[in-house]
């Protein structure tokens, strides 16, 4: 039953860029489909980090084990369609002129910013496997903690591009801001020593 669930959500996850690939090739994402296709690619990526985040604390306060079955795979989807989200860039934006793309990158701080999440996410999609994760030991936790400020660039990113309108950023910001505050304070519990009711007596 958890491998039909976890099949399930497989292709649920492709949903979106399935739609936005027929979308484009159908004509049908208005009047601009190359901004269309960038923009809700990195939605996408941002939802399915904020999403992968979520997948500890689901597990934590509600017990359920299903949230880390499925963690690693939300994971692999961020970065797929941030690298969806990244080939519209290099390949609409800039066709492939990689001294206009380098320049782009000194020059404009948000495609600095979305640049160098992408390359923070790429180490975490090839250390995805099980081989890895036993090779890696206890450095494959720390290294994949780096999800936290590949979201926050991932937001950062978001942010420096709308400019004007602001809410979806923020809406994305207090979601990630409310992920690393329930972090920290579990962070915190962790390490409070306990003490028994003798000791707190005496």
């Amino acid at each position: 039953m958890q491998k039909l669930i976890k099949s399930l959500l497989f292709f649920v996850c492709l949903v979106p860029a399935g739609w936005l690939l027929w979308s484009f090739f159908t004509d049908n994402l208005g009047a601009n489909p190359f901004e269309v296709l960038t923009r809700d690619s990195g939605e996408w990526t941002l939802r399915f980090i904020l999403l992968t985040l979520l997948m500890t604390p689901l597990r934590s306060i509600f017990n359920w084990s299903w949230p880390l079955r499925v963690r690693r795979m939300l994971g692999l989807y961020a970065f797929f369609y941030a690298s969806l989200h990244l080939l519209t860039y290099l390949w609409f934006d800039q066709f492939f002129d990689w001294n206009e793309i380098a320049t782009d990158i000194a020059k404009r701080p948000f495609i600095t910013a979305g640049i160098t999440a992408w390359l923070l996410l790429l180490p975490l999609a090839v250390t995805s496997t099980n081989y890895m994760m036993k090779k890696l030991g206890k450095k494959w936790k720390k290294l994949h903690r780096l999800v936290y400020p590949i979201g926050i660039l991932g937001i950062i990113h978001f942010f420096w591009l709308v400019k004007a309108d602001l809410i979806e950023p923020i809406i994305y910001g207090l979601i990630l801001f409310s992920l690393l505050v329930y972090r920290f304070i579990k962070r915190k519990r962790i390490k409070m020593p306990s003490f028994s009711t003798k000791h707190a007596i005496q």
